[in-house]
């Protein structure tokens, strides 16, 4: 290989220590890997003076776990002789008297823990760039990767190949992983040169990467890829869409706050071959491939590739790259909407938010006026909003708001009247507006008051999403989860989704006792690990209704953790439950979500008051009445009670446990709860013990 790289840190002695290694070890490593540990590890700071880079077990591991699998490409044999490579480098280390004998042998250690998780990294798709993927099929193809004319020649025949012979990505990857990695990639080989020689230019630094870049995957790559091959390695710029899926994790982060959290996956997807006709068949997609979209979409048409390579695509694309340019389209128009919105059209930012709000809930139909109505800020019940809504066989094309008597059934607002009809309709008819847009692009449908995605707007927004990190399974996926999983993810669905998918998980393991038995244990496990966030009500009511069996609720009845709200079920269905089965712990558990919930509304109480400038009347009691009554059956009583409230769940009691201090008529209940908040603080883990003190 040639090297021309002007900074000093990057003379490794590449060439001395391949020599070294062939004289003392009877054959050298391979030289492209070996190339990339020496001047990554130079990069990193390694010390030199041994004329090689010295490894530590620090710095191997970022190496090898970190820089290496998005930058090397290497071959099932390579990755084999790293350990090889490696013990030769630290031999070579020890040699030059640099390492004394317990560092060499704690560094061999590191090598050899670090391979597994090597080899991992080295073979999990997400660590895929531009370079690597080219470079690994152009060798699959015979390809000499040191041959500059050879890669070239090989790029050009395969950009003449149809988009349908081409190789797929590995699952589950789209091109705005690969994208993003190789953007991520190139930022760190780029960052890292610059600390080794702060005066070098961007470009010159950015040459510079890209030199390395092909000598670790294949020659003259980079500037094939950057130049007349571009459309075969896309950036941010090429692919629309990551800014709508930039927008989607902050919704999904604005409603759930962790990106992992899964939504529920559409009731149905489109098959594969039929991907082309219902894109083929949008108005607005058929109107920028044929180029009658008109002067005011011109701007749109260019930034998702009309003409260009999106012609491609539309006549040949593969259904995945079918579905992006769908992706791409959506996502252009949701950003033109509000430039092109008249200054009164008050939903013209709220295209993302409306998007993501119809995936959330399943991708099931929603009513325009019901939404309408939430986002004017009419108390519509939050349990309502995400019930379903039948869609008409047919609808007149202009919108009409329901009438008053519908709203009110819509609502569940039985005092609605026609001026509130009034107030509602002109929002409501302005997200008519807004949806009708979005239906252009074939992702989105209003039928009358109903609307919500079509068969391809779920498959384009679950790849946006996607492309976006955030959790969006498929059906077959879910199918596949376990039980923890399972649970943890429907707690947060859709009620009516939430049971068909707890129906569906036991129906694919036979329908068994067992099988309903492993799902509430999975609820009991998640609730001892992680009390505030398991909904272990909302769990219960989507198993009553996916049909758990009363059979494997007796069973569960002796659990320490949720045996009461089996207990509670079992007696909602007027079936047979024996108290007495069901532990203190569990009764204690169920206690302190009923008490917290009252706290809450108690709170609101005092809030509302104090935010109208007057004394609540009459002063809220709910949650020292229901504490009381349940306090007068408990063992021990009151202050018993206090402490198995603690016991539950130290950082959920603990606002219990200060209303009681501060509230309680009882002078021996306020004393008890000021003696279990010391405890209780001192048992939670320091990061819950700090958010307690400043609430």
């Amino acid at each position: 290989m040639t090297r021309t790289t002007p900074i000093a840190a990057l003379d490794t002695g590449l060439d001395d220590f391949l020599a070294w290694a062939e004289t003392e070890r009877a054959a050298a490593p391979p030289v492209r890997p070996a190339d990339a540990v020496l001047t990554f590890l130079a990069l990193r700071g390694a010390d030199s003076r041994a004329g090689v880079p010295e490894p530590t077990p620090q710095l191997l591991s970022r190496v090898l776990l970190e820089d290496l699998p998005a930058l090397l490409w290497a071959t099932p044999e390579e990755r084999a002789a790293m350990p090889d490579l490696l013990t030769a480098l630290a031999d070579r280390v020890r040699a030059g008297n640099r390492l004394n004998a317990k560092r060499h042998a704690r560094l061999l250690d590191a090598v050899q823990e670090t391979m597994p998780e090597f080899e991992r990294a080295m073979t999990d798709p997400r660590n895929l760039t531009w370079p690597r993927w080219y470079a690994s099929l152009l060798r699959a193809d015979g390809v000499d990767a040191d041959d500059d004319a050879a890669v070239r020649t090989w790029l050009a025949a395969y950009a003449e190949t149809p988009h349908a012979d081409r190789p797929r990505l590995p699952s589950p990857l789209h091109r705005s992983a690969v994208v993003a990695r190789t953007l991520a990639a190139r930022a760190v080989l780029t960052e890292a040169l610059l600390v080794q020689d702060p005066a070098s230019g961007p470009d010159q630094l950015e040459r510079l990467a890209a030199e390395l870049t092909d000598r670790w995957t294949a020659s003259g790559l980079s500037d094939a890829l950057a130049g007349p091959y571009a459309e075969l390695a896309p950036g941010p710029e090429d692919l629309p869409h990551l800014a709508l899926a930039d927008r989607m994790l902050d919704e999904h982060l604005d409603y759930f706050a962790d990106a992992g959290i899964p939504l529920p996956p559409p009731p149905s997807s489109p098959a594969r071959d039929e991907i082309r006709a219902l894109l083929h068949a949008a108005p607005l997609p058929a109107a920028l491939a044929a180029g009658t979209a008109g002067d005011d979409l011109r701007e749109l048409a260019e930034r998702c590739g009309f003409p260009g390579p999106a012609d491609t695509v539309w006549t040949e694309g593969t259904p995945e790259e079918l579905t992006e340019l769908g992706a791409d389209i959506l996502a252009a128009l949701v950003e033109r909407i509000p430039s092109a919105a008249e200054p009164e059209q008050e939903y013209a930012l709220d295209a993302a938010h409306i998007l993501y709000a119809l995936y959330e809930r399943g991708s099931t139909p929603d009513s325009v006026a019901r939404k309408a109505a939430d986002i004017a800020g009419w108390k519509v019940a939050p349990g309502l909003e995400e019930l379903p809504v039948p869609v008409p066989d047919s609808a007149t094309a202009s919108y009409a708001t329901p009438t008053t008597a519908e709203l009110a059934g819509l609502l569940a607002l039985p005092g609605l009247t026609d001026d509130d009809r009034t107030e509602l309709d002109a929002h409501a008819r302005a997200l008519a507006d807004l949806v009708d847009q979005l239906a252009e692009t074939g992702c989105v449908f209003r039928t009358g008051d109903a609307y919500g995605l079509t068969p391809l707007g779920s498959a384009v927004m679950r790849h946006i999403l996607t492309a976006g990190d955030v959790a969006a399974p498929g059906r077959e996926d879910v199918a596949a989860w376990d039980a923890a999983q399972t649970v943890a993810a429907v707690q947060n669905w859709p009620p009516a989704i939430a049971a068909a998918t707890l129906t569906a998980w036991t129906t694919a393991r036979g329908g068994t006792d067992a099988a309903w038995t492993e799902l509430l244990t999975a609820v009991a496990a998640a609730k001892s690990a992680d009390f505030p966030r398991t909904a272990t009500p909302s769990l219960f009511a989507h198993l009553d209704a996916a049909g758990v069996p009363s059979s494997a609720l007796r069973t569960a009845l002796t659990d320490p953790v949720t045996g009461a709200y089996a207990h509670r079920l079992l007696t909602a269905r007027h079936e047979p439950a024996a108290e007495e089965l069901v532990p203190l712990t569990a009764r204690a558990t169920l206690l302190l979500e009923d008490l917290d919930r009252l706290w809450t509304e108690d709170m609101r109480a005092f809030v509302t008051a104090a935010a109208e400038n007057r004394e609540p009347d009459p002063v809220p009691t709910a949650l020292l009445d229901a504490f009381d009554a349940a306090a007068a059956g408990w063992p021990g009583g009151a202050t018993a009670l206090v402490r198995a409230l603690a016991e539950a769940d130290p950082s959920t009691s603990l606002r219990l446990l200060h209303e009681l201090r501060d509230r309680h008529p009882e002078r021996a209940v306020r004393d008890a709860a000021t003696h279990t908040v010391k405890t209780a603080m001192s048992s939670m883990p320091s990061e819950r013990r700090r958010a307690s003190r400043s609430q």
